[in-house]
């Protein structure tokens, strides 16, 4: 596991830096350009031949992309989990206030899009992000014509295919005021990854400075 501390507070974590290909690479980048902290898990296998593995960020484990119905808890998948929860509070140094999880799915359903899973986020909020996604992201589209344009999907102002469900019931989106959950598809990771990179990077430091929503 690599971790780094940065701005207190801040984290951008990529549970998954060896299988979510491009995840790691992406997450250090992104807390280079944006002062957070670092957490990356690689080689968290728990089977190559059964292609099970550890889901880091919840004590759980399963198949990559099978349904979270599927996953099961063991004495294995929760050591591996308290090892990152410890070493994601370490890196936040304090309370977490603003935590970014990178992943990686290959997904037909979610090929053509970035979406985005929320703790501490309302609908407003949710339609402002996705906007802010969208004005950064054409932005940098506008100097590098032509280049893959992904529109984004937030929670719960839009549908998402990857909801968090796990980690924010019993993992670590239990934890921060506020979180973002980022799945990107294949091509954002791979031809396109220094590009989304740089938007995702963006993205996150206009995004800390939205106020949190008011409590009802």
């Amino acid at each position: 596991m690599t971790a780094r501390a940065g701005r207190a507070g801040m984290v951008v974590a990529a549970p998954h830096g060896t299988s979510d290909l491009g995840t790691g690479t992406m997450a250090a980048e992104i807390a280079r350009l944006t002062g957070f902290g670092l957490v990356v898990a690689t080689d968290f296998s728990v089977s190559e031949h059964r292609g099970r593995r550890y889901h880091v960020n919840r004590p759980m484990e399963g198949v990559a992309g099978h349904p979270a119905s599927e996953d099961v808890e063991s004495e294995g998948a929760r050591a591996v989990y308290e090892a990152y929860e410890r070493r994601v509070r370490e890196v936040a140094q304090g309370p977490l206030a603003f935590y970014v999880e990178i992943h990686g799915n290959s997904r037909a359903e979610a090929a053509d899009r970035v979406e985005i899973a929320t703790v501490g986020v309302d609908a407003e909020q949710a339609q402002k992000l996705r906007t802010l996604f969208e004005l950064v992201r054409d932005a940098h589209l506008r100097v590098r014509p032509p280049a893959l344009r992904l529109p984004a999907r937030v929670e719960p102002a839009d549908p998402v295919f990857y909801t968090a469900s796990g980690a924010k019931r019993a993992g670590i989106l239990r934890l921060p005021e506020r979180a973002l959950h980022i799945e990107l598809p294949r091509a954002a990771r791979q031809e396109a990854r220094e590009l989304y990179t740089l938007i995702l990077a963006d993205f996150l430091r206009e995004a800390i400075a939205l106020p949190l929503p008011a409590r009802r």
